[in-house]
């Protein structure tokens, strides 16, 4: 049975740790590590298996772990994943956003070839991006809209005329710029644009909108292989209407693959 890490214990991090230790996921919690302690405490002290609590980020992947789940942020993936690596542990990324630093994405790459570990990037909140990187060298446009409630973009750096009433384009621009705008709120632009043309080319649009009940992301690509057109409208995590349900449910999804003790039939892998 695998041994797993998780750094960051908020909503998709005890999402995830209560999908392992109900067995959904078919591994060990062995520890955990949040930069609020509490956090790290109140989750492991409401499982039924209690992992331990690392005293520091670093120090969570020198343990005996075969996987690292960053559920975090971007800041956590440029400061932690790289050691995460060279302690040749594999690496689950939830903040992919951190990814479209050329820099951060270049050393990472680099340290994955040299140690012989891999990182692992999950859907996220989005659906249809196996068939987007099936036709990423014919894609001439790609447009990814998000829709949020006002108040889950509040915070973010790009948040500015937030609507009090109905809805408001506040951003439009590349996938780099709206992932540094909104660090917390749209990782998906990350990984459109990394599955297929690249955050340069990667139009995004971020709509606010007071009648949201959902968190809603729209793509839209042409090129010589047709359109793809598809639209999720997620619920919000209970916990932080900021997160979709969907992101924590597809890194479930892909931990469940890698931790499978059996063979089986994997579609679309």
């Amino acid at each position: 049975m695998k041994r797993l890490g998780l750094l960051g214990c908020g909503a998709i991090g005890t999402t995830i740790a209560r999908a392992i230790d109900s067995g959904i996921i078919e591994a060990e919690l062995s520890h955990v590590y949040d930069s609020a302690p509490e956090a790290s405490q109140r989750l492991a002290g409401s499982l039924r298996a209690p992992p331990a609590i690392a005293p520091n980020a670093h120090m969570l992947s020198s343990y005996n772990v075969d996987i690292i789940v960053e559920a975090a942020s971007q800041d956590a993936v440029r400061d932690y994943a790289l050691s995460v690596i060279q302690n040749r542990r594999d690496l689950v990324v939830m903040s992919a956003g951190a990814l479209l630093d050329e820099s951060v994405f270049e050393v990472l790459s680099e340290a994955c070839s040299e140690f012989g570990r891999s990182i692992y990037v999950p859907s996220g909140a989005i659906a249809g991006i196996d068939a987007l990187r099936s036709v990423a060298g014919e894609i001439e446009s790609i447009t990814l809209t998000t829709t949020k409630h006002p108040d889950s973009l509040r915070g973010a750096p790009g948040a500015v005329d937030l609507p009090d009433a109905g809805s408001a384009v506040i951003f439009e621009g590349n996938a780099h710029d709206a992932v540094a705008k909104f660090p917390r709120n749209v990782n998906v632009a990350a990984l459109v644009s990394l599955g297929t043309v690249g955050a340069a080319r990667t139009l995004v649009r971020i709509v606010a909108d007071t009648a949201a009940t959902t968190n809603s992301h729209t793509i839209e690509a042409h090129g010589a292989f047709g359109r793809i057109l598809t639209k999720v409208d997620n619920v919000w995590d209970p916990a932080n209407p900021k997160t979709s349900r969907l992101a924590a449910l597809s890194a479930i999804n892909l931990l469940q693959r890698l931790c499978s003790k059996t063979g089986t039939i994997r579609l679309g892998v």
